[in-house]
């Protein structure tokens, strides 16, 4: 199947996305690597009447840590954030997910802010940021404003982002001596889309974990907080207790693959896993 016709337009600057999107209003898609939305073109998932390329805005780029953050600007690749020694220093989570995603050639050209604003519930990133408890900064023509990820996924490819608006980066709590993480999923095939995963933080002293925070992709139409299991850890619940709660806490949905019971008992193994991980 081939994409449905569409106009294309390259800005260069957010000046000219806010003045594209203020002209061709619900009918634009902006275009970053693309790896998610030419997909969706493709097989008719999305149909704009225009592409607007903002791939070559050099202010949406770029990997900074300063005053307790890690900022990675929206086009900022997945194979970047994966080489980068800054989040492997300071965001650890984010080098341990990175090469989950896809395969090479489509993290070389995937976008941080392009996987989070398709918001796949299957995807990576935007768990990752659940657990993180990252904030998204949103711009439009009037000024810019700041989301928590946790309220920034709507549903199944939604999200909060306005018609108006463009997602230009992305804060990240730098990691404290005591920080630890974990990321673990399961799929087919190395690089297919995940049947479900976890991105696991906490931190650890004395050999007790605090400050657990579990957030799972595959197991509903959004990442999933699971603040069940979280309490289960926070008491220092065993393992095969923690992973019990999330029977509260997940509604994956059966696919072609798995059932809801198949994706919940894995879920399961996965947060045994994880927070073996976490206390090692």
């Amino acid at each position: 199947m081939k994409a449905p016709p569409f106009a294309y337009a390259r800005a260069r600057s957010l000046v000219e996305v806010f003045e594209l999107l203020d002209k061709h209003g619900a009918g634009a898609k902006l275009l970053a690597g693309g790896q998610s939305l030419l997909a969706a073109l493709n097989l008719r998932l999305s149909a704009p009447d225009i592409l607007i390329d903002i791939s070559r805005i050099p202010e949406l780029t770029g990997i900074k840590v300063a005053g307790g953050k890690v900022h990675i600007g929206a086009l900022t690749t997945h194979a970047e954030i994966e080489r980068s020694a800054d989040v492997a220093a300071h965001a650890p989570l984010l080098a341990q997910a990175a090469p989950h995603i896809a395969h090479a050639a489509i993290r070389n050209a995937g976008t941080l802010g392009g996987s989070i604003a398709t918001a796949d519930p299957a995807a990576e990133w935007p768990a990752c940021c659940v657990a993180l408890d990252a904030e998204f900064v949103v711009a439009a023509k009037t000024g810019s404003r700041r989301v928590k990820a946790r309220d920034f996924f709507k549903g199944v490819y939604a999200t909060v982002l306005r018609p108006n608006e463009v997602l230009t980066g992305i804060e990240f709590p730098a990691r404290s001596p005591a920080h630890v993480s974990a990321f673990l999923e399961l799929a087919l095939r190395r690089g297919d889309y995940a049947i479900v995963g976890v991105a696991a933080v906490a931190s650890k002293a004395n050999g007790a974990l605090t400050g657990v925070r579990l957030a799972y992709l595959g197991a509903d139409e959004t990442p999933v907080l699971a603040r069940g299991a979280m309490a289960a850890a926070e008491a220092g619940r065993p393992a095969a207790e923690v992973a019990a709660a999330l029977a509260a806490d997940l509604r994956p949905a059966p696919d072609l693959y798995s059932t809801a019971a198949t994706k919940l008992h894995l879920a399961r193994v996965l947060t045994g896993r994880a927070l073996a991980a976490l206390i090692s």
